[in-house]
């Protein structure tokens, strides 16, 4: 199944999280858009692996993405090494992806920023011709496959956007996704132990920095993303 984009986070809810209401949106126009998890974020705090792997298949319903998988790395110990890298090549090539969106560059959580340099390294290396990878549901070796562009969801930090999605009417559909997983965010009546995201102001943060990130760009709702390159377009009118 070639994918027009790649979804790829760290954690379940990661993806939700930073870029949620963007594959909504591209979903609803047609797009066919896939998420890896890295992890299944069994080192959380609150929850389990098993109760995230149900979680997040719920939030991928929601999402009406086409295909969603779990690489299975270990939670907070995963390395970005040359093993770490073929694996993450072998799903770029199965996929095709036209973009590939991943975790911020930097951020509070030591995964997000690891995370995101293996995956901007393999995007790199699944380019190059002289790399052997196969896919068990390839058959023979795979072809080589670089994603047009790479981008950068915005996550605890709050670092400056490079380029912000207009994503009104679809934010509803995010916190919908993001909310799908139960143990992970506020519930007054939960008797796990509180988190940085657990806290009522962390779910109020996603309409707030949205509609902040919309103020600055002229609509209701934003999403923000860094990029690895210029971003380019053909002529200025095409920048709103």
């Amino acid at each position: 199944m070639k994918l027009d984009i790649l979804a790829i986070g760290a954690h379940p809810d990661d993806v939700e999280l930073g870029c949620g209401a963007t594959l909504a949106k591209e979903v609803h126009f047609g797009k066919k858009v896939g998420i890896i998890d890295l992890t299944r974020g069994e080192l959380g705090t609150r929850g389990t692996a098993e109760t995230r792997d149900m979680e997040s298949d719920n939030a991928a319903s929601i999402l009406n993405v086409a295909v969603r998988t779990n690489m299975e790395f270990a939670d907070g110990f995963f390395v970005n090494d040359k093993a770490h890298q073929l694996e993450i090549i072998k799903m770029i090539r199965l996929y095709r992806p036209e973009i590939v969106i991943c975790n911020a560059i930097e951020d509070r959580h030591i995964d997000h920023g690891r995370a995101s340099q293996l995956v901007s390294d393999s995007c790199f290396l699944s380019g190059l011709l002289k790399i052997d990878t196969k896919h068990e549901d390839v058959d023979g070796w795979q072809d080589p496959w670089r994603p047009k562009a790479v981008y950068h969801y915005i996550q605890w930090k709050d670092l400056k956007p490079d380029v912000v999605v207009d994503v009104t009417g679809f934010l509803e559909k995010k916190i919908e996704a993001v909310m799908a997983y139960k143990t992970q965010f506020y519930d007054p009546n939960s008797e796990e132990p509180e988190t940085p995201i657990s806290s009522k102001n962390f779910t109020d943060s996603i309409e707030y920095r949205a509609r902040n990130l919309g103020r600055l760009i002229g609509v209701a709702y934003g999403e923000g993303f860094t990029a690895e390159r210029y971003v380019a377009v053909s002529s200025l009118f095409d920048l709103k």
